[in-house]
């Protein structure tokens, strides 16, 4: 492909010399030869020992970087992702590298304006606010012990239970004092349903069977539990009232009606972003629609590695490593990147696509702009510019994402 480049760069002589140089002093602290304290054997001593070639490979590892920056400097070449490097030769006096560069490859964009994309409408029903509505009341509601009645749908029948699969206790299929909300859909399809009616203090023997994607040991077979209802618990929803409201954060509300108006407005504005979340989305998969690249493995390799990181990342907040991740959700390594590389792809064809329009728009972004970036998102986010500049990694890539938006901005142009 035309944006594969092959650099050969030697380092040699003094510069060479001095890198093993370096090499050899780490690696005399490593090892104990007779005669001599560790780290003070002369160089020659240690060569005779172990062979100059005994330093070649840490040593090319100190002269990557120096190589790459100056296969760098001297392609003028900017790498699309990290480059393949070769050992063609070494020896005592010098090491040659090939570093294969792959650069972005040629962009052919026929159209970006006027894609016959339609914006979403956004309208809200009285259905919708009355769920919302409902939702914040059963959120706040107090939690009370039923003391009469029987288990109902939306009660919490706090429960001792022990499953049998063929008559044998199985593992994992036994607990005590377990807070099943019923209609939850939090147990094996069917098993909640067969508790109401159940009155405290009952035992019932409920019969399921588990789903074919369960765990190996379990699935698709039938399967008894025997349960007791310990506790029935009953919600008591809220009333409408003004220390309701002010439970809610609404100090400016006042009556039911107010409410209902402010939960219309709350669920108006997050349709209005996902609708214009869905419009933008809808120009840049028409644009791409009319966009021509062949994208090379090894940068979607890159833009996996990236997600994987990412998700790396998200994983570790909650605690999580991403080897334990693959492990619980039976995910291979190998499984993710073949998942991945679909949206890898649109993620590759989004960047260049908006990086195309940037270019032939002119667009430009002021120092002034990404500052103003940053301040918008601080007071968004509660940090400061400073702070949001610096997790960005400088103004530089603060003024790229100004650039972003005017390029979207160009695309709204319809």
């Amino acid at each position: 492909m035309k944006n594969v480049h092959n650099i050969t760069i030697t380092i040699e002589n003094e510069e060479w010399s001095n890198i093993l140089d370096a090499t050899f002093k780490k690696k005399n602290q490593q090892v104990t030869i007779s005669g001599f304290r560790k780290g003070h054997a002369p160089k020659d001593v240690y060569i005779k020992k172990f062979g100059i070639e005994s330093l070649f490979m840490d040593s090319v590892d100190e002269a990557l970087e120096i190589a790459y920056k100056k296969a760098l400097e001297e392609s003028k070449l900017v790498p699309a992702c990290e480059p393949k490097v070769d050992i063609k030769g070494i020896d005592e006096k010098h090491v040659e590298l090939e570093f294969t560069i792959i650069t972005k490859p040629e962009v052919k964009l026929s159209s970006y304006k006027k894609l016959g994309v339609k914006k979403g409408e956004v309208k809200v029903t009285k259905e919708e606010v009355e769920k919302e509505l409902n939702d914040l009341r059963t959120r706040f509601a107090e939690i009370v012990e039923k003391e009469n009645g029987d288990v109902e749908e939306g009660n919490i029948a706090v429960i001792d239970f022990e499953g049998f699969v063929d008559g044998k206790a199985f593992d994992g299929g036994k607990g005590e004092e377990y807070p099943l909300e019923i209609g939850s859909n939090t147990f094996i399809p069917g098993f909640e349903s067969q508790l109401i009616g159940a009155k405290k203090g009952e035992t019932r023997e409920i019969n399921v069977k588990f789903p074919e994607e369960y765990v190996e040991e379990l699935k698709g077979k039938d399967a008894m539990f025997r349960v007791t209802v310990k506790e029935i618990r009953s919600r008591v929803l809220p009333e409408l009232n003004e220390e309701f409201f002010k439970d809610l954060g609404y100090d400016d509300v006042k009556t039911e009606e107010e409410l209902n108006k402010k939960i219309e407005d709350q669920i108006t504005e997050r349709k209005a972003r996902e609708v214009e979340d869905k419009y933008i989305d809808d120009l840049m998969n028409a644009a791409i629609e009319k966009m021509s690249v062949d994208i090379n493995e090894e940068i979607i390799h890159d833009e996996i590695h990236r997600m994987m990181h990412d998700l790396s990342h998200r994983l570790e907040m909650q605690g999580i490593t991403l080897e334990n991740y693959f492990k619980f959700s039976g995910i291979t390594e190998e499984a993710f990147h073949e998942q991945a590389k679909p949206e890898a792809i649109n993620r590759i064809k989004s960047r260049y696509l908006l990086d195309e329009i940037i270019e032939k728009e002119h667009l430009e972004a002021t120092d002034e702009e990404a500052m103003a970036n940053a301040e918008e998102q601080a007071k968004r986010y509660g940090t400061t510019a400073n702070e949001v500049i610096e997790m960005y990694g400088g103004l530089e890539v603060v003024k790229y994402d100004v650039l972003i938006h005017k390029a979207i901005k160009v695309l709204e142009e319809n």
